[in-house]
């Protein structure tokens, strides 16, 4: 049986998607999802995959076979003898069609700077850029290292690579020099795509120069190609780097006809464009935002190649929810008439700790759905995003996918879906979920269960490997329960049928017996009134195995005598025994002024992990972390109370 979680109400069909103008692509009551569902899997889903492909995407060389291999070999192929190209399917097709239409929305960090980019100067771009490389001696199957900023240029960047059949190894422009020089040398790339600095939140970062330091071991990379982005003086290694539109003008004009690049590529835009225009309901002249960074999963599929496969304006949006004020994201929805929004739980519990008041002066209208992507996200946060973002108008889709999925796997369908604050509800077509016993392996089939999460059968988006390492991504993905695709995510199925995901298999905590979520006591902290934002997690106990955690902000209007933090947190304490269970009460409460995050807004739970299992000393690459001082603290908080 499942252990209990929290109720939420079920909220009926957005008003924006059940009475406006457009009628969803999938609606108008979850009987349609039903019926729909039921023709994409089981013995329907080859069928309905190749109707889907030949609808949506453009083949040069039409496919016969539409699967073939296991997930007990390990050897899945979609379209075998398929050929396509994502840069024409993404761009040509599209500036011929309608060659004035934004192509990109890009926000740059400033409010008053930034541009809209046509479809037809963005083919010109990335035709500009495809000649360069191939003037570098880029050919089909090479890999090129992009470390650029959040600019519409990055956009290019993975397109002109598309175009030639190169591999583009995308290095999160946030990473060290360290970091970045491990994967040049991983992939080795002879060609690396930067700019001069990157611009965020007001500040600068110095791309080129942490380039400069992680190249120093990396003699085999020929060519560096700079975009010019501040103008500022770096430093330059003749021979090696060039200027981006210097060269961009020396090879202007077409690339002639797209090559054809591997399959995996059919299969990958499959499920990006699919899920782009069914989960986001979007519709030819949407503006859809998702507000990750490029150098993700997340922006991959859905800055770049959902949104343009499905010939919409996508947005680029170079800054921070919070620069130069926490209205930033709301102005940028009204000044764009933003369609579709989708963001991190991080982010909108941020944005609703600093309070409503920055989002209420802005008109919101043009929104029908708002997403939540990266993971689960409490009831607390929904309500607020969808009370004061959405005003009750629009749909919350709730997604649940991973790197290793390519694509959504499971969400509400916004025209058709009740949701259920919490919940990311019910697969996307195609998508088999079971829900396993973790020690059996058995099914647990029924409602009112809970377990591991797994794909019952391949779908075109899924990774087809590990880089140079196949027998690990077999051992990860496939061996544990064979026959069906691991998660690694625990999930619950409620007595609606509806999914819950429970974060990682490693963040269920197991305390005397008890599995038990972080992310439920996560919930129930942040349901104190005062409690802005909370992280949990488990540590070695000697008498329970594990004990549970957490780590708490307060909301600047919360009040509390800091000379009183015991009755707080034992007030907390107390909360968490009351919603779930005395077997839930966290061992210690920590009271910090914030925690530790990725600039692209993820808590780093491993890092408050080490440091509480005393391994302070043993943390790691710490390059990605927003404000680096925050470790200290937390460092001398476990201290003081140890």
């Amino acid at each position: 049986m499942a252990e209990e979680h929290v109720v939420s109400p079920i909220h009926p069909v957005a008003p924006r998607l059940r009475d406006g103008p457009r009628k969803p692509h999938v609606g108008p009551h979850i009987h349609a999802y039903r019926e729909a569902h039921a023709e994409t899997v089981g013995h329907e889903s080859d069928r309905w995959w190749a109707k889907m492909a030949r609808q949506t995407l453009h083949w040069d060389r039409p496919f016969q076979t539409v699967r073939a291999g296991s997930f007990e070999t390990g050897d899945i192929v979609w379209f075998p003898e398929g050929g396509l190209n994502a840069s024409y399917n993404c761009v040509d097709r599209w500036a011929f069609k309608h060659p004035d239409k934004t192509a990109i929305i890009y926000e740059a960090d400033e409010p008053n700077e930034g541009a809209e980019i046509s479809y037809a100067r963005l083919l010109r771009e990335v035709c500009s850029i495809a000649n360069v490389l191939k003037s570098f001696g880029v050919k089909k199957g090479d890999t090129v290292s992009i470390y650029l900023p959040m600019t519409w240029h990055a956009v290019a960047a993975f397109l002109a690579c598309a175009r030639i059949g190169a591999v583009h190894s995308v290095v999160f422009a946030g990473f060290s020099a360290e970091s970045l020089r491990d994967r040049v040398l991983d992939c080795k790339s002879k060609v690396l795509l930067t700019s001069d600095e990157g611009k965020r939140g007001g500040k600068t970062i110095a791309t080129k120069a942490i380039v400069d330091t992680a190249l120093k071991a990396c003699p085999h990379v020929e060519h560096v190609l700079v975009l010019k982005r501040t103008g500022n003086p770096v430093n330059w290694t003749e021979g090696r780097d060039k200027w981006w539109h210097d060269e961009a003008a020396k090879t202007s004009g077409s690339t002639g006809r797209p090559k054809g690049v591997v399959h995996t590529t059919g299969g990958y835009l499959l499920g990006a464009a699919l899920t782009v225009k069914y989960v986001f309901d979007v519709h030819p002249d949407d503006k859809f935002a998702c507000m990750a960074d490029i150098g993700w999963i997340t922006g991959h599929t859905y800055i770049v190649y959902g949104p343009l496969a499905n010939g919409v304006s996508t947005t680029v949006f170079e800054s921070t929810p919070v620069y130069p004020t926490p209205s930033r994201y709301w102005q940028t929805v009204e000044k764009h008439q933003l369609t579709q929004f989708y963001s991190a739980p991080t982010a909108i519990r941020l944005l609703r700790r600093l309070g409503a008041h920055h989002v209420e002066p802005h008109d919101l209208s043009s929104l029908r759905v708002l997403g939540s992507v990266g993971e689960p996200i409490n009831p607390e946060a929904w309500n607020w995003y969808n009370d004061h973002v959405g005003r009750g108008m629009c749909a919350i889709v709730d997604t649940f996918w991973q790197t290793e999925t390519g694509s959504i796997v499971v969400t509400p369908f916004p025209g058709a879906i009740e949701t259920k604050p919490g919940s990311a509800t019910v697969p996307f077509f195609g998508i088999e979920v079971a829900i396993l016993d973790p020690v059996t392996g058995k099914e647990l089939e029924g409602n009112n269960v809970e377990g591991v999460l797994v794909i019952k059968s391949p779908w075109p988006s899924i990774a087809r490997s590990v880089y140079q390492d196949h027998e690990r991504y077999l051992d990860t993905y496939m061996k544990p329960y064979p026959g069906v695709f691991y998660t690694g995510d625990g999930a619950a199925r409620d007595e609606h049928g509806y999914i819950w995901i429970k974060g990682r298999v490693d963040d269920v905590i197991n305390v005397s017996g008890h599995r038990l979520s972080t992310a439920e006591i996560e919930s129930a902290l942040i349901m104190h009134p005062g409690v802005a934002e909370t992280a949990v997690i488990g540590s070695a106990d000697e008498l329970t195995g594990q004990a549970v955690y957490a780590f708490v902000t307060f909301k600047p209007e919360f009040k509390y005598d800091p000379n009183d933090e015991a009755g707080l947190t034992k007030e907390l304490t107390l909360q968490v025994r009351k919603v779930i269970g005395p077997f839930a009460a966290p061992k210690k409460v920590y009271v910090v002024a914030d925690l530790p995050k990725t600039r692209s807004g993820k808590i780093m739970r491993r890092i408050m992990r080490k440091i509480v299992a005393g391994e302070g000393d043993q943390l790691g690459d710490l390059s990605t972390l927003a404000e680096p001082g925050v470790v200290e603290v937390i460092k001398k908080k476990v201290a003081e109370s140890a």
